[in-house]
């Protein structure tokens, strides 16, 4: 799911492309996409594009009369910026706006299409599609810690709750925790205040990393290619590779349709977590520290 860098970088890659312009057509593809009835998408048509913002994950274009078209992608939902008019051809294409200079074009990869659509009109109604979550760059330590700490959860689950957070998902997690050097499955109540110095300072780190990141690569093109897994990420998606801090290899816990990765020497003490499905079967054998984790891959090659 893009999460705040890739809607930073959608958002400044449009911004020279439609703001002042009119949205001539919306065009849809598929009739699940639209979530609202009132007002009629067909008011927005013929408006000029006042501004862009972030809501959460979520992208909302501003047009005269203060009406709000409100994109949320999902888990598989892309942008693309193509030719004027563009033909909307093939299953994975949901919608176009079109506009004098160009067409945007939402897409969606998979048989789940999930992203959705939203007319809104005025501020209050615009507000109202906010999980809630803080925005970390407008907060301090301190509300950090209380926002984090009014339920007892994990890291993992509080940094990717959007009613805690603004804008930060699965991938980016993992590369907050790393840097913070904490466990994904370390309770908020629990931590210590250094630790709580570390979380704030790699959260707005690792985040103005990848936003300065992202937004540079718009400069030169539209973001094409939105991915959770970035070649330069610390431990997102690199299972079984080497940590660029210590060179163990990184490990995942997998749930449903996601996995939490991590480095175990730097993060957890050197115990491994337990993977739900892997324990289950393990049961008494499943290894609780990097060495029994070596011996078990060592007992199986031989």
């Amino acid at each position: 799911m893009p999460e705040l860098p890739d809607i930073a970088a959608y958002i400044s890659a449009l911004e020279p492309r439609i703001v002042a312009q009119p949205i001539e057509q919306i065009r849809l593809a598929s009739p699940f996409l639209l979530r609202t009835a009132q007002p009629p998408i067909k008011q927005v048509e013929g408006r000029m594009v006042g501004e862009l913002r972030r809501i959460g994950k979520r992208i909302a274009i501003g047009v005269e009369g203060d009406l709000w078209l409100v994109l949320h992608l999902m888990i598989a939902g892309r942008l693309h910026w193509r030719r004027p008019a563009a033909k909307l051809a093939g299953r994975q294409n949901l919608a176009a706006f079109d506009f004098p200079n160009g067409s945007l074009v939402l897409t969606e990869a998979g048989t789940k299409h999930r992203a959705s659509l939203y007319v809104v009109s005025g501020e209050r109604a615009l507000l109202s599609m906010d999980p809630g979550g803080i925005d970390v760059f407008s907060s301090n330590p301190g509300s950090f810690r209380v926002a984090l700490t009014a339920e007892n959860r994990t890291l993992k689950r509080a940094l990717t709750d959007p009613r805690i957070l603004s804008g930060i998902g699965n991938a980016y997690s993992d590369e907050i925790l790393h840097a913070a050097q904490l466990s994904p499955i370390a309770l908020t109540q629990k931590l210590k205040p250094d630790e709580w110095e570390r979380l704030f300072a790699a959260t707005r780190d690792t985040l103005t990393l990848w936003i300065n990141r992202l937004r540079a690569e718009a400069e030169t093109g539209f973001p094409e290619k939105v991915t959770a897994f970035r070649k330069n990420m610390a431990v997102h998606g690199r299972y079984g590779e080497s940590c660029p801090r210590c060179g163990e290899k990184i490990q995942r816990i997998r749930y449903a349709d996601n996995e939490t990765n991590y480095c175990a020497r730097c993060q957890t003490g050197g115990k491994v977590l337990a993977d739900r499905s892997l324990s289950r079967l393990l049961r008494s054998d499943w290894p609780r520290t990097l060495d029994e984790l070596e011996a078990l891959k060592r007992g199986r090659e031989n």
